[in-house]
């Protein structure tokens, strides 16, 4: 039997909120990396994951990210999803 397809909600800390969705997948968790460029400019690059461990996992390879590109600096931050 197929899954139920439901949309599912993160709020950021900055009050961003991102809808994901219709999906049937079985996401919890929302990441995002705001990345900081020498120009002064800003990326953002976002993700969902099917575990607490699977998005915190996402950090390591920011690191290496951001040494290979030349960020100045960046943000990473993983929050909880919910049905919305």
């Amino acid at each position: 039997m197929a899954r139920k397809k439901r949309y599912l909600s993160a709020t950021m800390a900055d009050g961003y909120v991102k809808t994901i969705g219709p999906t049937a997948a079985p996401f919890t968790h929302f990441w995002r990396i705001v990345a900081h460029l020498q120009n002064g400019k800003t990326e953002v690059f976002w993700g969902h994951a099917n575990s607490l461990k699977e998005a915190i996992g996402k950090k390591a390879a920011t690191e290496e990210a951001a040494r290979q590109r030349g960020w100045t600096a960046f943000e990473f931050e993983v929050v909880k999803l919910t049905e919305s």
